[in-house]
């Protein structure tokens, strides 16, 4: 959906990305914003689904120092005047550098329904050059009339076999000797999450001898 959209020039104004922690929502989001502003290493890149990672624009996104997407943790910033300060008031500049200006917004279910509101006629009629990412594992939470106007995409666990050959990978790359029946346990333990496998790989990294 998401690359038949970039090819379109049909990308929404507004996304919603949905799950259980660690499973790649704010990870998606950031991927999205580079994709949209992403200039290729010949600097005349178009927006694409497969962003270089390697352009100004992509490197500053991937170290959260672009100045038109920003990152925004709800759960710190929840009223109606964190939102008029934080995105209301600056949207009606246009790109310093970019072609979009990306608001990824965080722990989206923690936004007041009064900030949701405040909100709610950008996100309706937006400036061309502006766009939301919402990214929440509380969807339900998120006003109706804001999720009625976002593309939705649930993110669900994933599976035992792309993790554990994630983690032998991960695992090879740092140098990591690691008994190949232990991988299963440490993806049990992680039940199915990036974030909490990891946590768990390092707590057992951190703990165990020499051996």
């Amino acid at each position: 959906t998401l690359k038949n959209a970039f090819q379109a020039d049909r990308i929404a104004q507004a996304f919603i990305m949905t799950g259980i922690r660690g499973t790649g929502k704010t990870t998606t989001a950031r991927i999205i914003a580079k994709g949209m502003n992403c200039i290729g290493l010949d600097g005349h890149g178009a927006p694409t689904t497969e962003p270089c990672g390697q352009c100004e624009h992509c490197l500053a996104i991937s170290e959260g120092r672009h100045v038109d997407v920003l990152e925004m943790d709800a759960a710190s910033n929840t009223g109606v005047d964190d939102i008029r300060s934080t995105v209301i008031d600056s949207v009606a500049y246009a790109p310093s550098a970019a072609r979009y200006k990306v608001y990824i917004i965080d722990e989206a279910h923690m936004v007041s329904p009064q900030g949701f509101n405040a909100l709610l006629k950008l996100v309706e009629e937006p400036p061309p050059h502006l766009r939301f990412i919402f990214a929440t594992t509380e969807p339900d939470k998120v006003i109706g009339t804001i999720r009625s106007r976002t593309h939705h995409y649930p993110f669900r666990l994933i599976p035992p076999r792309l993790l554990s050959s994630y983690l032998s990978e991960l695992c090879e790359k740092e140098g990591v000797a690691i008994e190949p029946a232990a991988i299963p346990l440490v993806v049990r333990a992680g039940g199915g999450s990036a974030r909490d496998t990891l946590s768990v790989l390092d707590q057992l990294l951190g703990g165990a001898g020499p051996e």
